[in-house]
């Protein structure tokens, strides 16, 4: 904890989404503050924590991927088509203990609960929020209320894992020769740096460049995915697992060069852990 009793800020900025992450997490390792959580288990140590802006400029340059991020290429792009394109909505069953939201359920058809018995149903039509973002922009590209939220205070405040995503704000902006790009910033309340922030924003970037994509259809004229800006309350590394930060990701930075410890997102073996992680999606829909 600091003497002042101020939450520590800090600013970060990479061009690729590898670098951002990277010194994201670098930055709370040797800047963080120490404080409890609600997840502490006894003799462990607090986290380190920070509230944390994150703008990764160029979203889509390669590398795209960071080799130490704690996870399995087709685990990526599992987590992927779940926000993008709801392949886990369907594992949303409160009334049976199971899951009580998912971010693409929220942001594509928000529906109002009151409580974890409804199944799923509120008093209200579902809410397209993305299909709004994007009509928005479409006729008013500079518009600064095309956002779309996640979190219900009927319900979230109710159970036991809210979601970490709050807000997602979109504008447009032209830059030189006049082409349209679309920036993007995401609000997050709680965030894991270290085990869950780079597939985050991996995610959020695709769907950056889909909703570029429906702009530009719609508007007759190219839209260009532009910077992505990540602002998180709580940007933490859980004191659970300090140890294997410091032995892998640490350690990856201090004996690689960044050349050796990203990937192009066209690598062969990229390739082949998406086209798995496909492959395992389709064989849980049949």
């Amino acid at each position: 904890m600091s003497e002042d009793g101020n939450i520590p800020v800090l600013f970060v900025r990479g061009t690729t989404l590898p670098e951002g992450w990277e010194k994201s997490v670098l930055a709370v390792w040797e800047q963080g503050g120490r404080y409890p959580t609600e997840y502490d288990r006894e003799g462990e140590a607090p986290s380190l924590d920070a509230t944390m802006t994150l703008v990764i400029e160029k979203p889509f340059e390669e590398p795209r991927l960071h080799r130490a991020f704690p996870g399995a290429i087709e685990d990526l792009e599992k987590y992927r088509l779940e926000v993008v394109e709801g392949v886990h909505d369907h594992w949303i069953r409160p009334e049976e203990g199971k899951w009580t939201y998912t971010y693409h359920k929220r942001l594509f058809d928000y529906q109002v609960q009151e409580d974890l018995a409804s199944g799923g149903e509120g008093p209200f039509a579902g809410v397209a929020q993305m299909d709004y973002l994007v009509e928005k922009l479409s006729h008013v590209p500079y518009s600064r209320r095309a956002q779309a939220i996640t979190w219900m205070p009927t319900l979230d405040p109710k159970t036991d894992d809210p979601p970490c995503l709050q807000r997602v704000w979109c504008r447009l902006a032209e830059g030189a020769g006049g082409r349209l790009y679309l920036n993007m910033n995401t609000h997050w309340r709680s965030r894991d740096a270290y085990k869950a922030a780079f597939m985050n924003i991996y995610a959020l970037t695709d769907l950056q460049r889909i909703l570029a994509e429906q702009i530009a259809e719609r508007m007759g004229r190219p839209v260009q995915v532009g910077r992505y800006v990540d602002i998180s309350d709580s940007y933490h590394i859980y004191g659970s697992y300090l140890q294997e930060v410091e032995e892998r990701f640490l350690r990856s930075i201090r004996d690689r060069s960044f050349d050796q410890r990203t990937w192009r997102s066209d690598n062969a073996i990229i390739q082949d852990g998406i086209q798995r992680g496909r492959d395992q999606i389709e064989s849980e829909q049949e």
